[in-house]
């Protein structure tokens, strides 16, 4: 529970230090421009300015990265809504309705449902945290590589309701992208699908491979039209319908309830995060709605299942980080570097000893949605005007800036060639109606499935008697099972009221 002495002091400390604010703003500019540009990962944006925080105190430099961090978890969902192109991993399942609405010319109000989602959520998150986070630190300690296997499990199941028109196409896809994801060396030493190449031994690049896929291919299945929009009247930048879509999210609290609930568990999961969150969320926002059907289709629930989800993660992450000083992804891995940096070692030691500086950090990323939701209006209005741009302008363009994304990665020709591959692959994909985003999310959970697998069957013996030693598995089994039963039942009785109602007229 929450510690009032410590909160007190946490709010004299950040009242009392000007410093502890003043790089909060430039952070959020800082995360919204890299989040925003393909290919340049929340990861990659708080490395570049970590050398920075060695001139700062360890407050002000937490708080900066923290910053970054924010801004770029909505930064993502931009060229996720406009362009097909998620900034991260975690915008992935926002360009399932995200993109769909603004070929639609309800750009204005997805970006507005995207940023009041992403506040939310990130507020939704870091208020659970201070209740979870000595709660979230003994869980997550008991979790081994076998719940971590079913975790992943349960994100590829969520194929099926990716599928488009077609389960079998879209379980096809799911296996293509699983099939590439185990492309290069194991843990075990086993090397497969290189083809004598060597940068192919850590696998397929991910981001490059993701761009080319969703971006890239999309580009090119555009060649012949004038404009994103091709009405006219629907290319307007409107302060007002974005300010629309925002007001439009508190409508469905319920959905960024449940997926600010989501995002604070798997996100504090280390190894697996907003990656498979941002999925489980939009999974069971289309499984609830009586709409399901046309989730995927531009529904507005879809966008906010997603944001909600990929932001509150920052909050599970962030718990899993102070309370046991494990990263849970590569974001807080640069976050314990900088604690490294400043003589400090996160872990149970810390927060049992700096009670006040636990709370100051939360209180700050408070600071940071409420401020995010300012300048985020800001961005997301000069953004819009990419729909304005001819397509003749606009693919060259686009696809000069994810080609520097992706070569900017590691420093080589991997990543280009990476996604000028993909992108062939992603246009054939699209032109014979196979799911796109079915194989995306196969290529982001092949390593974690496979790794945990193996590791679960050196620990056992192959004895699958094992699991039952393992009751959060288990459990995690239950719900799981629990959930697609749902599922099907819902999608049931969906089908039940259309025939009733074909039948009645």
């Amino acid at each position: 529970m929450i510690n009032f002495d410590a909160l007190g002091d946490a709010f004299t400390l950040l009242s009392t230090s000007w410093s502890a604010w003043v790089f909060v703003i430039p952070g959020l500019l800082v995360g919204l421009f890299f989040g925003s540009m393909p290919g340049i990962s929340i990861t990659m944006a708080m490395a570049i300015f970590l050398p920075m925080t060695l001139y700062m105190d360890f407050l002000p430099a937490i708080i900066f990265l923290t910053s970054i961090y924010t801004g770029a978890g909505f930064g993502g969902s931009v060229p996720a809504v406009l362009m097909n192109i998620p900034g991260t991993s975690s915008a992935v399942a926002t360009t399932f309705d995200g993109y769909p609405m603004s070929r639609q010319g309800r750009h204005n109000e997805a970006l507005g449902l995207a940023l009041s989602s992403s506040v939310i959520g990130t507020l939704s998150s870091y208020i659970l945290l201070m209740f979870i986070i000595e709660p979230v630190s003994g869980v997550v300690l008991k979790m081994g590589p076998l719940e971590l296997f079913v975790v992943a499990i349960w994100g590829l199941m969520l194929l099926g309701s990716l599928a488009g028109d077609s389960i079998p196409r879209g379980l096809l896809a799911g296996t293509f992208g699983l099939l590439l994801g185990t492309v290069g060396m194991n843990s075990a030493g086993y090397i497969r699908g290189t083809m004598g190449i060597p940068w192919l031994l850590d696998g397929v690049p991910t981001i490059p491979a993701m761009m080319g896929l969703l971006a890239a291919s999309q580009l090119l299945n555009l060649v012949n039209t004038r404009h994103l929009i091709e009405d006219e009247d629907l290319r307007k930048i409107s302060l007002k319908k974005i300010l629309n879509g925002f007001r439009e999210s508190f409508q469905f609290k319920t959905i960024i309830a449940r997926g600010a609930i989501i995002g604070v568990i798997i996100g504090s999961i280390p190894g697996v995060g907003s990656s498979i969150s941002n999925l489980l969320s939009y999974s069971e926002a289309k499984r609830n709605a009586p709409d399901g059907d046309t989730f995927g289709k531009g529904n507005p629930k879809g966008v906010i299942a997603a944001e909600s989800a990929n932001s509150s993660s920052e909050g599970g992450a962030m718990a899993t980080m102070l309370a046991l000083g494990i990263p849970g992804g590569g974001a807080t891995a640069i976050l314990l570097a900088a604690f490294a940096m400043h003589n400090i070692v996160g872990g149970p030691s810390f927060i049992a000893n700096n009670q006040d500086i636990v709370y100051a950090i939360i209180i700050s990323n408070f600071a940071q949605a409420l401020l995010l939701l300012v300048i985020g209006l800001g961005f997301v209005y000069f953004a819009s005007y990419i729909v304005r741009v001819p397509m003749r302008y606009l693919i060259p363009s686009v696809l000069v800036v994810a080609l520097f994304g992706s070569y900017a990665i590691d420093g080589t020709s991997s990543g280009p060639i990476t996604l000028a591959v993909f992108a062939v692959i992603g246009w054939a994909m699209v032109r014979y109606n196979y799911p796109v985003a079915a194989a995306v999310v196969g290529l982001i959970l092949g390593n974690l499935v496979e790794g945990n697998l193996l590791r679960t069957y050196q620990i056992s013996g192959g004895d699958p008697a094992y699991a039952l030693e393992r009751p959060g598995a288990l459990f995690i089994m239950a719900l799981m099972v629990i959930s697609f039963s749902l599922s099907a039942f819902s999608k049931m009785r969906r089908k039940r009221k259309e025939g009733a109602a074909m039948g009645a007229s």
